[in-house]
């Protein structure tokens, strides 16, 4: 299967999956967002949210970002985001696949890419052009499914994107949460 073949599988499945989406997984993303927050401070940052999905993020950075985009290959999820970032004047979102942002170099103070990588076929790449769009002082979060990582696996493909990781989150949550800079 190519790369563009396991992408559509994955825009295929979220696409089908959008609109019980919050329903299954939203406690479970709040958990992980707020494992992220213990770390990071977002006030008057630029954010991105790659993989945004329906937009579960907003609700805790738009209120605090300057501006927060939201980037995600389904849009059937993006309309979901639409729908909660009407609640917040600063968010906006981008259909686009998380490998080629349509994206300036060196925009963002924060990013989260929160149940992404698990997903993307390659995984070095989707770091490496995450890399692209932030500063060189911003922090990257990113989670790693447990049953997809080892911790050891995870903290090696997040040095071979060239990634330092300043804090890891795993307790009570089914995956690890990094919070990183760049190298």
């Amino acid at each position: 299967m190519s790369v563009w073949d396991k992408k559509r599988d994955i825009m295929r499945r979220y696409d089908v999956t959008a609109r019980i989406y919050d329903m299954r997984y939203a406690e479970e993303q709040a958990a992980k967002i707020e494992a992220a927050l213990r770390h990071v401070v977002v006030k008057a940052g630029v954010v991105l949210d790659v993989g945004c999905g329906t937009g579960i993020l907003f609700s805790y950075v738009a209120d605090e970002a300057r501006m927060t985009v939201g980037v995600d290959v389904s849009i059937k999820t993006l309309l979901k985001a639409k729908e909660r970032a009407k609640n917040h004047a600063s968010v906006h979102l981008v259909w686009a696949d998380a490998d080629n942002m349509p994206l300036r170099d060196k925009v963002f103070d924060r990013v989260f890419a929160i149940t992404l990588i698990q997903n993307m076929p390659r995984q070095t790449e989707t770091l490496n052009e995450i890399r692209r769009v932030v500063k060189d002082d911003a922090l990257i979060v990113v989670t790693g499914l447990k049953k997809v990582f080892t911790r050891s696996k995870l903290e090696q493909l997040l040095k071979n994107a060239g990634l330092n990781i300043i804090a890891m989150r795993n307790e009570g949550l089914k995956c690890y949460v990094a919070v990183c800079t760049k190298a």
